[in-house]
C-alpha cells in the first residue's frame, strides 16, 4: 500500500522519452559484486542478490561486463563478449523484471585498469602506454597503446554486447564510461597521449566514446524489436593533472546530447561534491551537469544517498532519477519502507551479522567488511 508522505516524489512514475516507464524514480546504482562463475556466466547467488533488491526499485542497473575478454576488470565479473552468455544474461533479466523492474545491462571494458591475472595475455591496454597513477604516489601497470584495428573491434564488441543484451531480454544498456575504464581512458588528457584519429585534441579524444555509442544505437536499431535504452555513465573530472575538467565534462555532454541518448548518469562518491577545476561556478558538479544537459535528456544523480531525506534533496539538483548503491546493500527494503511510510526505519549502517538476511555472496560480503571506510558499518 502506498502512502502519501513527504517523500512521494521519490515514488512517483517516471517516463523516458522513448515510451519506457518507470515505477518509480529510484535506480539501484551499477556495483561490482565480484560473485560471478569463472566461466563469465551469472551464478546462482549473484541471481539471488539481484532479486533481492529488484522488489522495490524502479529500474536495476547490473554490475559491468565485459564487452571483450581483454576488457574484464575484475575477478568474478560476468561477460557478454560471445553468444554462449545469452542463457546466462537472460536469466539474470528475467529475474530482475519478475519483481517489477526494469532491467538494464552495464556494459565496459577495463582498458589499463584491468588486472593482468584476469588478462589471457596479461596484458593490460589502453588509449597510450600510459600507466594508472594509484593512491600514494604509485603507479599501475604499462599499458600497451590499442592499434587502430584493435580499437575498431572493441567499437564492435560493444555493438555485439548490445544485440546480445537485446536477445536476453534487457529493457536497455548503460555504456561504462567512467571511474577510470576504457572509454574515459580515451577521452583523458591524462590516459591518451596519441596523435592519430583517435587522440590529439579534445574532439579527438572525444572520437572512440562517440564511435561506441554510435555502435551501440546501430544494434539497437538493427536488433531491438520494442522500445530500449541506451545510457551513458561518465565522471565529472579526474583529479590527476592534466586530466578531465568541469570544462572537458560540459564539451562530453554537449557532444553525447548531440548525438542522441536515453539518460546521462554522473558517476560521484558525493552528490553534492565541489568542482575541482574547468569552472568558475562553485555550485556543486551535479547542479553544473544539469543544467549542461538542459532537458536533453535526464539525468541519474548518485552518491551517498543513504537516507530517504537525502534521495528527496537529490531530485532538488534537477536530476529526474535518484541512484542508490550502497545504501541498498546495507537495506534492500528502502524504496519499500519509503512507500509504507517507514522512512524512518531506513537502515544506514551495514550489520556484519546480516549477511544471510541481506542475501549478499560470499566474495562481495569479503568485499565490503574489509574495505575501510567504503560502507557504514554498525558497530
Amino acid at each position: 500500500m502506498l502512502l502519501k508522505t513527504e517523500y512521494s516524489p521519490l515514488l512517483e512514475t517516471f517516463k523516458f522519452a522513448n515510451g519506457i516507464e518507470l515505477k518509480n524514480r529510484v535506480v539501484m546504482a551499477p556495483m561490482t559484486n565480484f560473485s560471478s562463475n569463472e566461466d563469465g556466466t551469472v551464478s546462482r547467488p549473484e541471481v539471488e542478490y539481484y532479486t533481492r533488491r529488484s522488489k522495490g526499485v524502479g529500474m536495476v542497473i547490473t554490475a559491468c561486463v565485459y564487452v571483450s575478454r581483454g576488457g574484464k576488470g575484475f575477478p568474478g565479473e560476468f561477460g557478454a563478449d560471445h553468444d554462449g552468455l545469452i542463457p546466462s544474461l537472460r536469466g539474470l533479466a528475467e529475474a530482475i523484471k519478475g519483481e517489477g523492474a526494469k532491467a538494464v545491462l552495464q556494459i565496459f571494458h577495463g582498458g589499463r585498469q584491468c588486472p593482468p591475472a584476469q588478462l589471457p595475455d596479461g596484458q593490460t591496454v589502453s588509449a597510450s602506454d600510459v600507466p594508472s597513477e594509484l593512491p600514494g604516489g604509485g603507479q599501475g601497470p604499462v599499458p600497451r597503446a590499442l592499434t587502430d584495428e584493435e580499437i575498431t573491434g572493441i567499437i564492435a564488441d560493444f555493438g555485439e554486447a548490445t544485440r546480445r543484451a537485446i536477445e536476453a531480454g534487457f529493457d536497455g544498456v548503460e555504456i561504462h564510461g567512467a571511474n577510470g575504464y576504457l572509454l574515459q581512458q580515451f577521452f583523458s588528457p591524462h590516459s591518451n597521449r596519441r596523435e592519430d584519429r583517435w587522440g590529439g585534441d579534445l574532439q579527438k579524444r572525444l572520437a572512440f566514446p562517440l564511435a561506441v555509442l554510435r555502435s551501440v544505437k546501430d544494434a539497437v536499431k538493427q536488433h531491438a524489436q520494442g522500445e530500449f535504452l541506451v545510457g551513458y555513465r561518465f565522471s565529472p573530472e579526474e583529479p590527476e593533472t592534466p586530466g578531465i575538467t568541469m570544462a572537458d565534462t560540459f564539451a562530453l555532454i554537449d557532444a553525447l546530447t548531440g548525438e542522441g541518448l536515453d539518460y546521462l548518469h554522473a558517476s560521484l562518491m558525493e552528490l553534492w561534491s565541489l568542482p575541482r577545476r574547468g569552472t568558475e561556478d562553485s555550485r556543486p558538479r551535479i547542479e553544473q551537469i544539469v543544467d549542461r544537459v538542459g532537458g536533453k535528456a535526464p539525468v541519474i544523480g548518485v552518491g551517498s544517498l543513504y537516507t530517504a531525506a537525502d534521495a528527496l534533496k537529490g531530485l532538488d539538483s534537477g536530476i529526474s532519477l535518484v541512484a542508490l548503491g550502497r545504501p541498498l546493500l546495507i537495506d534492500p527494503d528502502w524504496v519499500q519502507k519509503v512507500a509504507e511510510g517507514r522512512a524512518a526505519e531506513i537502515k544506514t549502517e551495514l550489520d556484519p551479522a546480516a549477511q544471510a538476511e541481506l542475501v549478499i555472496p560470499d566474495p562481495l560480503w569479503n568485499a565490503l567488511i574489509h574495505t575501510p571506510g567504503w560502507l557504514p558499518v554498525k558497530r
